[in-house]
């Protein structure tokens, strides 16, 4: 080949020795390796052939189990996202952030000196649906860099009792019991947070009593074994969060020792204080739903309170606003938030209606229960449908047309609750009212009878209770009513001897007494007294002689007479009235009748 000429054939080692190596390897002996080249492309080719597709091979399974292990666990969904249309206003910023905060405090502890030793607690938020608890528990998550571990309590239900899996009636409860355990096996950097807790039986909530308090443990089952977690020290906290109804229309109860270690909150009640900020707290957070209102959500929000302001009618200076508004936006901004104002007020008075009759017991009712709300998501729905060009006529449309729908979802109770709505609202008819009445009197009929549920016997007893009561009523009103008879007698006695004294006292009667004696009955002891002497003591004496009588009898013959000379010497004692008035002039009956008893009385004397 004449390409071969231009090599040159040499003689080249096929192995060499490295010395004096630092470092542990397996191939270096006494601090040298022996090179060989047949071996090394041998060891080449069995790493090419057989290690480097096992390893490509246990690569892909690995990233394979790690995907299906990544969507059993769902770990994307621990992530916490708030919502885009989420705004942080005025009462998130001074009412509910400090008092979640101070509770987290208490749960995981605070960074400085002043960190708790006695971690412990439960964050408990009541409110009617709507208000926000689980978005503003997932911006608190974070804002913090929790992992947010939400368990949906309606897949659980009524009938899960336990912690385990393996419990569970059916698959959505034991995915939701298998996060729980996930977030109790993942201990650190973890919001526990149990949303619609009235959907729940209550012994499953006892089963985090232990954890809400100093102890903070809890017995939990992962990999279908049984564990107990302990958790002080670690930076876990618990949040659940409720309804005051469940959905059969019953009242929720939480169990009281779990009450008992948890901070209460209820997000749809006015906090002390709060009255105004509350209040605006529908305002702002409808802002994304209207679309005239929708681009101030991005803008600062003191342009917001500068308009609100000017729209219940203060002078404001549109210099002050921080963004260049053109006049005609301006006017429609306002009148925007002139309609929402009326419609806040609406919202505001079912909300309060709401809470005070979810805390109410049916025991003690007068009306039926109300169930209409009041919440954020109402007010939305009414932010959407405002337009600035909108009368009072199409506003108050817009809200009958809402409650009738948001009525005719409701279990039971669409009219009572309409008519009681519209008694808040000022616009009950004749017709309605009535109504209105005979409902409120058939309810308290029914619930004197124990309800339509009761049975025969709970309702004659319950019957009997409500005669004895009307009974007891009745008895109370005669009681008071004699009382009010026998007062008014006392207050006309007064009366009458405030003014019999007044007269006396206008007559000025003089009052003498003088003792004359009898005439004649002097004279007549006289002689009794002669009698006595001369006829009785002379036989007694010659009694006592012949017949030996004792002195006793003569001792009290002789007393008698000398009784009767005493008497004798005495002045028989009259009283003689006289009675010297001057001339009153009175109009007064009572006088005149104590003047003609005093000159009777005189005459007769």
């Amino acid at each position: 080949c004449e390409g071969m000429d231009y090599f040159e054939k040499t003689a080249v080692a096929l192995s060499c020795q490295a010395k004096n190596l630092l470092g542990d390897h397996g191939n270096v002996n006494d601090r040298s390796i022996t090179f060989d080249f047949d071996e090394f492309m041998e060891r080449l080719s069995y790493f090419d052939q057989v290690i480097r597709p096992q390893f490509q091979a246990f690569r892909d399974t690995k990233q394979q189990v790690l995907h299906q292990r990544k969507q059993q666990m769902a770990l994307d969904t621990f992530k916490a996202r708030p919502l885009s249309s989420f705004v942080r206003n005025q009462l998130i910023n001074e009412s509910y952030l400090p008092i979640i905060g101070d509770n987290l405090a208490k749960q995981m502890g605070a960074l400085g000196q002043d960190k708790r030793s006695d971690l412990m607690g439960l964050l408990l938020l009541i409110s009617p649906p709507g208000y926000g608890k689980t978005t503003l528990m997932e911006y608190t998550a974070n804002r913090l860099g929790l992992n947010f571990m939400k368990i949906n309590c309606p897949s659980l239900g009524h009938e899960v009792k336990s912690l385990d899996p393996a419990n569970a009636p059916n698959a959505t409860a034991k995915q939701e019991l298998e996060k729980l355990n996930l977030a109790l096996e993942m201990g650190n950097n973890v919001m526990l947070y149990l949303d619609d807790i009235q959907h729940t039986h209550p012994e499953f909530l006892q089963k985090f009593i232990s954890l809400c308090d100093g102890t903070r443990k809890i017995e939990g089952v992962w990999r279908e074994q049984s564990k107990t977690y302990d958790l002080r020290g670690k930076k876990f906290c618990v949040i659940m969060a409720g309804n005051p109804y469940t959905e059969s229309g019953e009242v929720f109860k939480i169990p009281d020792m779990l009450a008992n270690r948890a901070d209460v909150y209820n997000l749809g009640d006015v906090l002390s204080g709060q009255d105004e900020i509350f209040a605006n707290s529908y305002i702002e957070n409808s802002l994304t739903s209207n679309p005239v209102l929708a681009p101030m959500a991005l803008r600062d929000l003191n342009d917001l309170y500068l308009l609100m302001d000017k729209a219940q009618g203060r002078d404001i200076a549109t210099t002050d606003l921080s963004h260049n508004y053109s006049t005609s936006e301006i006017n429609e901004i306002v009148a925007v938030l002139k309609n929402l104002f009326k419609a806040q007020n609406v919202i505001l008075k079912v909300n309060q209606e709401y809470i005070r009759s979810a805390a109410m017991d049916d025991r003690y009712r007068e009306e039926p229960p109300f169930k209409l709300q009041g919440s954020y998501r109402n007010m939305n729905k009414l932010a959407e449908k405002i337009a600035p060009i909108m009368d009072d006529e199409e506003l108050q449309k817009l809200l009958d047309d809402h409650y009738v729908g948001e009525a005719q979802l409701l279990t039971m109770g669409a009219e009572e609750n309409l008519l009681k709505l519209k008694e808040l609202r000022g616009t009950l008819t004749e017709e309605e009212a009535a109504r209105w009445q005979e409902i409120k009197k058939e309810f308290k009929i029914r619930n004197a009878l124990a309800g339509d549920d009761a049975d025969g016997a709970t309702k004659i007893a319950s019957q009997i209770a409500s005669l004895q009561n009307a009974l007891g009523e009745i008895n109370t009103t005669f009681q008071a009513e004699q009382a009010a008879k026998v007062s008014q007698s006392e207050q006309q006695l007064g009366l009458f001897s405030k003014e019999l004294t007044s007269a006396i006292k206008q007559l000025k009667l003089q009052v003498s007494v003088t003792n004359e004696p009898l005439p004649g009955l002097d004279q007549a002891l006289q002689s009794l007294s002669e009698v006595l002497e001369r006829s009785f003591v002379p036989i007694i004496m010659t009694m006592n002689k012949k017949l030996s009588i004792n002195n006793e009898v003569l001792e009290q013959v002789t007393a008698l007479s000398q009784k009767i000379r005493d008497l004798s010497t005495r002045k028989s004692n009259r009283t003689v009235t006289e009675a010297s008035s001057a001339p009153v002039k009175s109009t007064k009956k009572v006088a005149k009748k104590v003047a003609k008893k005093v000159t009777n009385k005189k005459g007769r004397s």
